[in-house]
């Protein structure tokens, strides 16, 4: 999520341009009440915002893609239908909560939900492309997160057409507090950048 795609180009730049400032980021897979952890604010897409939260986006559109290794396509061939996903070997990501998500695909108004099977299941994003790479399976991530390795011709992604962009991740905070100086600061860095 926004930890891995938005923050390691974003922090740095922002830190630059207030060296006074000190940033603390917390990276849960899991959903954190910002108030009750001690957070001044948080990131999350926006599906998963709390209505008395203000949210300024952080990145623009994001895209899921499925992807494998030249040596897993030459090996299984690639599927040309999400449903033919579940004819492969697929590398799962798991939750805190012990969930795992379903992989949704949408075309001309169908949505597809499949549930794939894998030898691999694990909360570590780098294991899951690592995994990729080395041919195990399919992947299903951000596109942001795998695109060094596709444009190094490690991973290829299949199944395009059924993954429209969805709206990128937002950082939040309290409508009905305080903003704390740095907090303002990094929102106008925010903005700013988006512009």
């Amino acid at each position: 999520g926004p930890s891995r795609i938005v923050f390691p180009d974003l922090i740095p730049r922002f830190l630059a341009a207030h060296p006074g400032i000190r940033v603390e980021i917390s990276v849960e897979d899991a959903f954190v009440d910002v108030l009750a952890g001690g957070f001044d604010a948080g990131a999350r897409y926006d599906e998963r915002l709390e209505k008395d939260m203000i949210a300024v986006p952080l990145a623009g559109p994001q895209r899921f893609v499925v992807v494998g290794s030249p040596a897993y396509f030459e090996r299984h061939g690639r599927p040309t239908h999400p449903r033919e996903v579940l004819n492969h070997p697929c590398i799962r990501h798991r939750f805190p909560s012990g969930s795992s998500y379903a992989w949704e695909f949408e075309k001309n108004g169908e949505f597809i939900r499949v549930q794939p099977e894998g030898p691999l299941i694990t909360n570590s994003g780098e294991l899951e492309v690592a995994a990729a790479e080395a041919g195990l399976g399919l992947l299903a991530t951000f596109e942001g997160f795998v695109a060094p390795a596709i444009a190094a011709g490690r991973l290829e992604t299949v199944l395009d057409d059924w993954l429209p962009p969805f709206s990128g991740p937002y950082l939040y905070y309290p409508s009905r507090r305080h903003m704390p100086a740095p907090l303002r600061a990094f929102v106008d860095f925010v903005k700013a950048e988006r512009r």
